[in-house]
């Protein structure tokens, strides 16, 4: 159980401990989608829905988590697209969307559920 812990905790530190990104590079906003119109959080498991806000575009989609022993990894997917997004580290509160294959197998039901606040997109994908 201590290594899980341990591997949440290194995806938290991956996600907030690097340097912020500078606000100019920012192209979207990954935020919650449970409030429509409120910039929100929302946490790291399956099935969460995360809209993608650019410039007054709203494009929905959803979280997908997988685990590979203890390590987790989101990915984003627009809805109605068999794309996935991994949501790789560019500073605090900051992401790149990498297309990307998910890799391990799907995380059990609401895990890790971490905790985000809005995440700050630095290489927008053409939606």
């Amino acid at each position: 159980m201590r290594i899980r812990h341990f591997a949440t905790w290194a995806l938290l530190a991956l996600l907030w401990s690097a340097a912020a990104a500078a606000d100019d590079n920012v192209c979207a906003t990954l935020v919650g989608a449970a409030n429509p119109g409120a910039a929100q959080g929302f946490a790291l498991r399956d099935g969460e829905p995360v809209d993608f806000i650019r410039g007054g575009r709203t494009v929905h989609g959803k979280l997908l988590v997988f685990s590979d022993g203890d390590v987790y990894r989101a990915y984003w997917q627009p809805d109605n697209s068999p794309e996935k997004y991994v949501l790789a580290n560019a500073g605090a509160d900051a992401v790149r969307l990498v297309s990307s294959a998910p890799r391990g197998t799907p995380a059990p039901a609401g895990q890790p559920g971490t905790a985000l606040r809005p995440q700050r997109v630095l290489s927008c994908p053409m939606l």
